[in-house]
């Protein structure tokens, strides 16, 4: 979490193409600095969720036996996968963070083109990959733009479960003057001019070291699109459901100054420590020989862990959304999406199904009642509903485990999830996230999960 309204490296990166482009607006980042107006925009007309996001994803031995294999092999079985079977060649890799060069054979998979649903101003990959020793993967995304010119191939990501051969890394100072890539966003730089991506493809290089079988294996891999419309309030929600999952509670603030290594340690480990307390929901966690380099004098070592294997070397920070949700899927059977959602309703239909969600959001602290502060970007998780509505959140931000879980007011809750549009405590227009949010739910989830994970578009 960013505190005190200090803006996050994710804000800056998105206030460059706001600058660059006139009448931009990313929901990652800042907009343009405008005086605040006597009275904000009104909201846009409500709209069903599929009429803003369109998640897709390849997951299927079937989807795995599609599109254009070089060098690689669909495997069955309980979770399929896509893997190394005879390399195609070898390239050297020069890794950005420690100067190393070493060279890798690699093969290749290419996604079939999806035309998406939802003609998008963003495009957020996700994958789910299991990577030994010796091995890595890059993600990469093409798309062709409603103009009929096409995108060139992005770096989505470069990604290992660990950091002993590669350092994992978003790449920055992609574009091509009609899209740009931030940390882990594809964006049209002028939403303004109508221009959205229609289609797109992804592509995967899987890379070992060479003379060794090893190899990756990726279970899940695709990428969601939306177009959500600048908006300053969202319509309000009905309640609907009164439940609580029973979520495990962890403070990022007890590990202030650990490992500031990574993002300055725990005070900024708002999304690392979201997903280990899912991912405990589920029933895993760490072994003991994984938690062997964390100091034994550290409370909740696992909190630890996970900021070191969501950490991008490049953003500089644990908040990278598809390395978070690739880092859950790291536990046996569990799979981890990034997408948005419409309103509390979704949230309501997916916490019913026993599925906790992590949402992001930005707020002043006058805007969340009981917060205690505000932020550029916060991740938390919800776990439930009181009888009233309002949202039980598990909040990383709070001083001790104890005192984690919250209850929100749910029309604040609502709006400062869901809006894209905000004023910041100078009072300059800056973005909110939309509704984006992780979503960590088994390999095989039961008929009622399948069932809620498909009304919110994730199957």
């Amino acid at each position: 979490m960013t505190r005190a309204e200090q803006p996050s490296r994710r804000t800056v990166l998105a206030a460059a193409v706001a600058a660059a482009t006139a009448g931009a607006a990313s929901p990652a980042g800042a907009a343009e600095a405008t005086a605040r107006p006597a009275k904000a925009p009104a909201a846009a007309p409500s709209k069903a969720p599929s009429g803003l996001v369109d998640n897709h994803a390849w997951i299927s031995y079937t989807d795995w036996r599609g599109g254009t294999a070089e060098g690689t092999r669909a495997v069955s079985g309980a979770r399929p996968g896509l893997e190394i079977s005879t390399p195609r060649g070898s390239s050297a890799y020069q890794d950005p963070h420690t100067g190393t060069t070493a060279t890798w054979e690699y093969a290749r998979w290419t996604s079939p083109v999806h035309r998406l649903a939802v003609p998008s101003t963003e495009v957020i990959a996700s994958w789910n990959a299991r990577t030994p020793a010796g091995t890595w993967l890059q993600i990469e995304l093409t798309g062709t733009y409603s103009d009929g010119t096409n995108a060139p191939w992005y770096v989505m990501g470069r990604w290992a479960a660990g950091d002993r051969d590669i350092r994992r890394t978003s790449v920055d100072d992609q574009s091509d003057g009609k899209s740009s890539v931030w940390t882990d966003t594809f964006a049209i730089d002028d939403v303004a001019s109508g221009l959205r991506l229609q289609s797109y493809r992804l592509r995967l290089t899987l890379y070992r070291k060479p003379g060794t079988k090893a190899t990756p294996t990726v279970w899940r891999l695709g990428a969601m699109g939306s177009d959500v419309p600048d908006r300053f309030t969202v319509p309000a929600s009905a309640p609907g459901l009164a439940r609580e999952l029973r979520v495990p509670r962890y403070s990022q603030e007890i590990h202030a100054g650990q490992y500031p290594e990574y993002d300055n340690g725990g005070e900024a480990w708002c999304s690392p420590t979201s997903s280990q307390m899912i991912i405990e929901y589920w029933g895993r966690k760490p072994t003991a020989k994984d938690l062997a380099w964390v100091k034994p004098e550290y409370a909740d070592p696992q909190v630890c862990h996970a900021a070191r294997f969501t950490f991008d070397y490049q953003y500089d920070g644990c908040g990278n959304w598809p390395f978070n949700a690739a880092y859950a899927a790291t536990y046996k059977d569990l799979q981890g999406v990034v997408t948005r959602l419409g309103s509390l309703t979704d949230l309501e239909t997916l916490i019913a199904a026993g599925v906790p969600v992590i949402t992001s959001q930005s707020f002043l602290e006058s805007e969340l009642t009981g917060a205690g502060y505000g932020t550029a970007g916060h991740l938390m998780t919800v776990i439930g509903f009181t009888a009233g509505g309002d949202v039980i959140a598990n909040d990383p931000a709070s001083p001790d485990d104890n005192a984690v879980r919250r209850v929100y007011k749910r029309r604040e809750w609502e709006n400062i999830w869901l809006r894209t549009k905000r004023y910041n405590a100078a009072g300059k227009v800056v973005s909110g996230t939309g509704g984006v949010c992780y979503l960590y739910f088994p390999a095989s989830p039961t008929a009622r999960q399948r069932e809620a994970l498909a009304k919110v578009g994730v199957r």
